[in-house]
């Protein structure tokens, strides 16, 4: 049996990103309160190759928590955000058992083709690429064993690393990012959700020539394996060499692919990790993973396009009700101006009318001098509580808007913002996320 899959296995992994994590609290209580110096860049390239071999939620975590601006300190959200989905494959024995489980015991007569060797390896589950009799080629992603333990398990290691933020930082109050991390990670463990975001996200696409989702197979589905069409293409940041008309066409379809079904249907893909975005050999965009998806009330969209407006026309009233209407509470007059620092920040390339970079600084180094004078400017405060809304709305946003920048990608995204904004209405939005939410029913064979 795989190490992993076994109590002992568990038990060995987190007492080493226990130890891991305890250890940088001590290191960083040490440097706060006693000033003895560490070597964060060496300490945090540590905790990188610790996390980045392991499976389960907790790789999914620390990419989270790297994409909260100023949530721990920049040397190992740097290390963190490097994270990818790659921890080793299960082997063969591993998969024969679990597609058995799924399947049944006669399960590899239903493909004419099925590689022992995982395509691609990732926290949760894995990727086998197969053959049906249509000769269709199939992606079948199975799911590791016991992920429902793993996750409560992590979510404790998650309760450590926030007191390792707190020990740094008090600008933010946690308690809300733990729990929408808890209830996404359990969401993502059904697959047959999955495929159901899988349909939606056709529905959405529907007239849109340039994105391409996989289809269902909805026989050789269950909650812990999903087997949809493949799709064969190059990752996004394989083009960063390209010519610049190529990289401007490739940002200006991730940026629609994001961003329209947020100001549409009022959902996102919360998961923008590079790999997730292949791009295809005519130029279209293959979406995979529709794992995590966030749904909002219309309400909270009115909110964002609200804000928008209020920075675009200096308007700081229509700032305050957008922040009230999310949620945040308790607004004096120099938290109204702290929080409006980075939401200029955010919104910046929205509000230029002019083709530009998304991100002129392409290092990066303005928005950490931003997001680093946002909190030492929050700690001489009371803090503040974002709704929780926003951890995984920060995460893709920050996630699709880097890999836009890293392709070097021109466009006045000031009129493709408008382009998708312009017809928004609140009753509109929730009747349609309503209308491609009906599913149609999922009758897995086992």
């Amino acid at each position: 049996m795989d190490d992993e899959s076994t109590l002992f296995g568990r038990m060995k992994r987190y007492a080493k990103v226990s130890t891991a994590m305890t250890g940088l609290a001590t290191r960083l209580v040490g440097e706060k309160y006693l000033g003895v110096e560490i070597d964060r860049d060496q300490h945090a390239k540590n905790l990188h190759q610790l996390l980045g071999g392991l499976k389960g939620p907790l790789m999914k975590v620390a990419q989270f928590l790297a994409t909260i601006p100023g949530a721990i300190p920049p040397e190992y959200a740097d290390e963190l955000l490097k994270l990818q989905s790659n921890a080793p494959a299960m082997g063969w024995a591993f998969v024969r058992r679990r597609m058995a489980s799924e399947l049944g015991p006669e399960w590899l007569t239903k493909f004419t083709e099925f590689s022992q060797t995982a395509t691609a390896a990732a926290s949760l589950g894995q990727v086998h690429k197969a053959t049906l009799p249509s000769g269709e080629t199939v992606a079948c992603k199975l799911q590791y064993p016991d992920m429902e333990s793993a996750i409560e398990a992590d979510m404790n290691q998650l309760n450590l690393i926030l007191s390792v933020y707190r020990t740094w930082n008090t600008a933010i109050e946690t308690s809300e990012i733990q729990e929408e991390i808890a209830t996404r990670l359990h969401e993502e463990l059904n697959y047959l959700d999955e495929a159901s975001h899988l349909k939606a996200y056709q529905k959405i696409f529907a007239d849109t020539p340039c994105v391409i989702l996989p289809n269902v197979h909805n026989q050789l589905t269950t909650r812990r394996l999903l087997t949809m069409s493949w799709i064969e293409g190059q990752p996004a940041l394989s083009f960063i060499n390209e010519p610049q008309e190529i990289r401007d066409q490739i940002g200006k379809k991730l940026f629609h692919t994001w961003y329209y079904p947020f100001y549409h249907y009022a959902i996102i893909h919360g998961d923008p990790h590079p790999g997730n975005y292949k791009i295809l050999p005519d130029g279209n965009i293959g979406l995979l993973d529709l794992g995590c998806i966030r749904r909002f009330q219309g309400q909270f969209v009115q909110g964002v396009i609200d804000l928008y407006n209020a920075l675009l026309h200096n308007n700081r009233d229509q700032a305050v009700a957008a922040y009230e209407s999310w949620g945040f509470t308790h607004l004096t007059n120099e938290l109204i101006d702290i929080i409006s620092d980075w939401a200029r920040l955010i919104y910046d390339p929205l509000l230029d009318d002019k083709v530009r970079l998304i991100q002129n600084d392409l290092q990066g180094t303005v928005g950490w001098e931003t997001a680093n004078r946002v909190h030492e400017q929050l700690n001489k405060t009371a803090g503040i509580k974002p709704p929780r809304e926003f951890v995984f709305m920060d995460r893709a946003a920050v996630g699709i808007g880097s890999v836009i920048m890293r392709l070097g990608t021109k466009q006045n995204w000031y009129q493709l913002f408008q382009e998708l904004i312009q017809d928004f209405n609140v009753d509109d939005v929730d009747k349609r996320q309503q209308e491609i939410f009906k599913r149609e029913r999922i009758d897995p064979s086992h």
